[in-house]
């Protein structure tokens, strides 16, 4: 039995994770959740989704770092505190320029991310330039925070300046620290809701080296997002107190506090988020390894990620693809010789010759072949054929036997080569006795003549090293098919010789009988007759 293989014209399927069980009930989808869609939604939806996704994600993260910078504010200034002009200036000018920021972010950053992602909405390939462009629109939207909350940075700077100088130190880190909140956000999300575009970005290629930066560049830059920033802010803080000199014990032992705890919180964001990206594309390709072990090549994963997990995504798929072209090749191969010689021919090496071997040989032939072709159009004579042979083959098969080859409307079937079989004799004479039960009262237009012999022939590849076939050659061969020239005259159209009688157990040979002896064409010693008993 072979491994389940791609048909003609069949599609690979794309795996999805939410279909192991072990991840089954989680609310995951192929890109790691439900809110991103299925695979193969249609584009204007997909944009539709993506946009509401982006902006919402964008408001959110902008209104959460306001309150970081309210927060921080309140705890890290220094005594005694904000003034009441600075807290009005303040007061306005955090929902204004978040306002703008929002307005700007979601025109500068989400337009412009679906303008290079336009490929997708006109339904073709994207060029090795758009697929590059597309797989860094998330650093893309990085880098429109980076610059709006860099530019808030100099405006919440400049504006402390003017209204109380004191604070000017605290207002900038107070801010910028904020803006690392945002911009960490805002890439893991980007990359996240972006999963679609990338996986159509990447389907059907298999790029040499990362397209959007490594693991390694990707692990250093939540380093730096999740602890490297928010630790050097809280050593920026401590000095901050120390140099000042007039900040209490308690003030700064809350500061700290507070701080570790946005640290300890935004860390373990940034660590989980790390976690679900290298995590998720490993579990599609453990999932799909399950598939293919279970014998399913039709397997495919979206590739997704465009770091060195994508690579292995896509190396997977092309690993898929090349087993069930194998799989489909060995199928083939095992119909055109049949399955036994198609395994002993991939477990053995492929040399002309063969083995003697004792076998029992089955010979059918059709009568009246001419007539029938002179009589009726060519398909209905074909599918005559084909129900005549499925019979042949069906019985041949049901007992072990091999159907080594069809010769225009005659087959030839081997038992005991290539695989040995101890009572090849007794399965030769009942398939033999079933092909004919089942010829007459199945395909009754399509009789035939069937010959059964046993002895000792040569099995092995004969031909050419360029070009050989399995079979088996010898005095039994050309007895089953004398036989089945006479067989054609009889009423049973079924003859053995009794030699095959004789090596077949009892429960067999009690359905036959001995005929007459007779010399067959072509040979020097006659040959006892046996046929089945009425």
């Amino acid at each position: 039995m072979y491994s389940r293989s791609l048909k003609p014209g069949e599609r690979r399927e794309r795996v999805r994770p939410d279909d192991d069980s072990s991840v089954r009930g989680r609310g995951q989808g192929p890109f790691g959740s439900w809110l991103l869609g299925p695979l193969d939604q249609d584009p204007a939806v997909l944009r539709r989704r993506v946009q509401g996704l982006l902006t919402g994600t964008l408001i959110a993260t902008n209104v959460i770092g306001a309150l970081v910078v309210v927060g921080l504010a309140a705890l890290l200034m220094p005594a005694p505190g904000m003034s009441g002009d600075l807290v009005r200036v303040t007061a306005i000018a955090v929902p204004v320029y978040v306002v703008s920021a929002v307005v700007v972010g979601a025109l500068w950053g989400t337009r412009g991310a679906l303008r290079t992602l336009r490929w997708a909405a006109e339904g073709r390939a994207p060029t090795d330039e758009e697929r590059v462009a597309s797989l860094r629109v998330p650093l893309r939207l990085t880098l429109v925070q980076a610059v709006l909350w860099g530019i808030a940075t100099v405006v919440f700077g400049v504006l402390a300046a003017l209204v109380q100088p004191r604070v000017v130190l605290t207002e900038l880190l107070v801010v910028a620290f904020a803006g690392v909140v945002v911009c960490a956000i805002a890439y893991l999300a980007g990359e996240f809701i972006l999963r679609p575009y990338a996986a159509l970005a990447l389907a059907g290629t298999s790029p040499a080296r990362p397209l959007s930066g490594g693991v390694n560049l990707r692990m250093l830059l939540f380093w730096c997002l999740g602890t490297g920033v928010p630790v050097a802010g809280l050593v920026v803080t401590a000095v901050l107190a120390w140099v000042r000199g007039d900040v209490s014990t308690t003030k700064l032992a809350i500061s700290v506090i507070a701080l570790g705890l946005v640290v300890l919180c935004f860390g373990l964001l940034v660590t989980v988020f790390t976690a679900r990206a290298v995590v998720n594309p490993i579990r599609s390709v453990q999932h799909a390894l399950g598939r293919v072990r279970a014998g399913d090549f039709t397997v495919e994963i979206p590739v997704y990620d465009g770091t060195e997990l994508g690579l292995l995504q896509a190396g997977f798929n092309g690993m898929a693809a090349g087993l069930a072209e194998r799989e489909r090749l060995r199928d083939l191969f095992g119909r055109h010789v049949g399955e036994d010689v198609a395994s002993e021919a991939m477990r053995t090496s492929a040399e002309l010759g063969g083995t003697v071997r004792t076998v029992s040989v089955l010979f059918v032939d059709l009568i009246g072949s001419t007539a029938l072709a002179a009589s009726r159009p060519p398909e209905e004579v074909v599918g005559l054929l084909n129900r005549f042979f499925a019979v042949v083959v069906d019985e041949v098969d049901r007992n072990h036997g091999l159907v080594n080859k069809f010769v225009g409307d005659a087959a030839l079937a081997i038992f005991g080569a290539p695989v040995l079989l101890e009572d090849h004799a007794t399965l030769a004479l009942a398939a033999g006795r079933a092909i004919a039960r089942r010829l007459a009262a199945e395909v009754p237009e399509c009789p035939a003549g069937i010959g059964v012999a046993t002895g000792e022939v040569v099995a092995g590849n004969v031909g050419d090293p360029r070009r050989f076939e399995y079979t088996v050659i010898g005095d039994p061969v050309n007895e089953a098919a004398r036989l089945t020239e006479l067989a054609k005259n009889v009423e049973a159209r079924l003859l053995a010789s009794w030699t095959a009688i004789e090596s077949a157990a009892e429960s067999e040979a009690a359905w036959w009988k001995a005929t007459e002896d007779v010399t067959l064409r072509g040979r020097t010693r006659p040959t006892t007759l046996a046929t089945p008993k009425s």
